[in-house]
């Protein structure tokens, strides 16, 4: 597996690529991390978004023009409303498209005043939405868009119409070329959690798709760039798992001496028992956990001066069958990973949208943030729903103050942006106090947000030093609102702890995000009740503008996949696995029927988002009878003094 270079002996080149699909509005930032890493070594890295670069490509006048084609091959008698609607405004959508894009990309903002006259675009059934927004005593008349924003905020209005616009022609595109393409979950069921990697590979050898096509051009066209020796593909979330394993196949068929390694949070969290040799047709090298360690090694072997033997958290193929090396050595300590570079990402060109009008809720997909991590793991790892075996959340380590603010004072004279996400598992309050304190001793002016902990650690003094940093938001996890529960879990928190840390960020001028669950172990309907009248206050009295329903999944790295007696349920058998293992599925003797409760769970948080039905008693947002609430009505204002 030795690496040569026939022409010279120069060092290899490599290419990190980012695989559709992540998000639009800035760069996932694993790639960014890893060439600033490979720099700071002399290694020749560069990198490229083919996530933002797909949707470009797609979403242009000759996207559409493509798009049109494949509908004209299906049977007018089989097309749906939508898409005799896309091609009845066909004209209009290659007028506009163009423009639009570049009003989302922030080079255009005039064309807002077109847009917002709704007569401009052409609107599909996404477009309906806009009358959940209608309020019976509205000032403006009826316009719901003018009620969302008021009088001002024209720019707002845009993104949300162009927004939606993109969503239409997103629908038609899965009818009509794809049905697994997303924006953010790409073909995700073909990996989460597979335990085989026959869906997988059904779908890479069947017939490619014009998104399949259109992809194939862009890698074609990147390694005509950069004229790499190895591809790196990072895949952060099941949604960008099929993607990259076209990459790697259209690498293999044209390019197959180029080396392919393949990592990522996906990687990290399923493939930790990997044991099907076909994987490798794609990829020569899979490697664990953080990548910096791994791809030294890795480089070393490539280059004649380390066995195959002593690789690092990586995983070959040998003889036909899957091998598993770890070299036992240290990991880069975090204070010397390096300052993450977005040279070679476009950030000029990333799509700022506005899925939901909500203030707190939009910052995931709107504006571009420098992402960055103020430690590495979680400092509480307790958490049962939590993987907190794994190293990305075990093994907590911190930089200095000093040395985060220099990362970021580079990365501002790099991008021209002062935006930051920090992108922490649970930022500690002890690092961002001081932080906050060499922001301001520097004078460094940035706008930044991140996840914590809603901790007594963070006391309305400590909240308003925060906000004079920069603090503009805060997310954090409430998870299932029930002291029982959130015991259970090994939280750390209570509601009433939570009310008052909210408050405290809350009054501070910082937006606050809740990020909750329901469906824990021995979660009954009493408790779902309880825990959306628990929301419902904290909303009602200020204290979170924004939060999140998930689903609880037990995963087999979490406490409660590993030890699931000690709550109270009992896991189902898995199949054989050979590809993926994540999720496993588990028995609750209280029999709840959660599917039912998530969907009045959803409902009421969009509307308490929206500043909608926050007088009403919770138990109408259920479609069965439930039982009343036993949470007193003034509750939370009592925690608040």
């Amino acid at each position: 597996m030795q690496f040569t270079h026939a022409e010279s002996p120069r060092s290899p080149r490599i290419l990190s690529l980012i695989p559709p699909m992540t998000q639009l509005n800035t760069p996932y930032p694993s790639t960014a991390y890893i060439t600033g890493f490979l720099r700071s070594r002399d290694v020749s890295a560069f990198q490229e978004d083919l996530a933002l670069e797909l949707v470009l490509r797609l979403f242009s006048v000759s996207g559409l023009q493509a798009v049109r084609q494949q509908i004209d091959a299906i049977p007018p008698k089989k097309r749906s409303a939508q898409l005799h609607g896309f091609v009845g405004q066909f004209e209009r959508y290659l007028a506009t498209i163009g423009p639009a894009i570049a009003f989302l990309q922030g080079r255009d903002s005039t064309v807002a005043h077109r847009i917002c006259g709704r007569n401009f675009l052409p609107e599909g059934e996404r477009f309906a939405s806009l009358e959940v927004y209608v309020d019976p005593d509205d000032p403006y008349g009826g316009d719901p868009l003018a009620w969302a924003f008021g009088a001002l905020g024209q720019q707002d209005r845009a993104r949300h119409l162009a927004t939606l616009y993109l969503n239409d022609i997103a629908d038609v595109l899965r009818e009509a070329v794809d049905e697994r393409f997303e924006f953010v979950r790409y073909a995700e069921s073909l990996a989460m959690s597979q335990p085989t990697f026959d869906p997988l590979a059904r779908a890479l050898a069947g017939r490619p798709t014009l998104v399949d096509d259109t992809l194939q051009q862009l890698v074609e066209e990147a390694i005509a760039r950069h004229q790499p020796d190895i591809v790196l593909l990072s895949v952060p979330f099941p949604g960008s798992v099929y993607a990259a394993f076209r990459i790697a196949q259209t690498i293999k068929a044209r390019w197959p001496t180029i080396r392919t390694v393949l990592g990522g949070g996906f990687v990290n969290t399923e493939l930790r028992e990997l044991t099907e040799p076909r994987v490798f047709d794609y990829f020569d090298f899979i490697t664990l956990d953080d990548g910096e360690k791994p791809l030294l090694a890795l480089l070393e072997h490539l280059a004649g001066k380390r066995s195959v033997s002593r690789l690092v958290r990586t995983f070959v193929r040998e003889d036909g069958r899957v091998r598993y090396i770890n070299m036992m050595e240290a990991d880069i300590p975090f204070e010397e990973v390096g300052t993450p570079t977005w040279d070679g990402l476009p950030i000029d060109r990333y799509l700022s949208l506005l899925d939901m009008l909500n203030p707190m809720h939009r910052l995931w997909s709107d504006g571009r943030w420098n992402k960055l991590t103020v430690a590495h793991g979680c400092y509480w790892k307790k958490c049962s729903f939590c993987d907190v075996t794994l190293d990305y959340i075990s093994r907590y380590e911190t930089a200095s103050a000093s040395t985060l603010v220099d990362r970021i004072e580079a990365i501002i004279a790099e991008t021209g942006q002062t935006g930051f996400h920090f992108v922490d598992e649970a930022a500690p309050p002890k690092m961002l106090r001081a932080l906050a304190e060499e922001l301001l001793r520097r004078n460094v002016a940035i706008s930044w947000w991140g996840n914590i902990r809603f901790e007594k650690s963070f006391t309305p003094e400590l909240c308003q030093l925060l906000a004079e940093s920069g603090c503009i938001a805060i997310s954090g996890g409430l998870e299932v609102a029930s002291d029982r529960l959130l015991k259970l879990m090994k939280k750390g928190v209570s509601v009433e702890q939570v009310a008052r840390v909210t408050q405290g960020f809350t009054e501070a001028g910082v937006l606050v995000h809740a990020y909750l669950m329901y469906g824990f172990p021995t979660q009954t309907v009493q408790d779902t009740v309880d825990a959306l009248e628990y929301v419902r206050q904290l909303f009602d009295t200020g204290c979170i503008q924004s939060g999140f329903f998930h689903r609880f999944a037990c995963t087999v790295h979490s406490p409660v996949g590993q030890n699931p007696e000690e709550y109270g349920v009992s896991l189902r058998p898995l199949p054989p696995v050979s590809f993926a293992k994540n999720d496993v599925g588990f028995i609750d003797p209280t029999g709840t029927d959660h599917d039912a409760m998530g969907k009045a769970l959803n409902k009421a948080l969009y509307n308490y988002m929206h500043g909608i039905g926050l007088e009403e008693d919770v138990r109408s947002w259920f479609a069965g009878r439930v039982p009343k609430t036993r949470v007193p009505r003034n509750f939370i204002a009592r925690a608040l003094g």
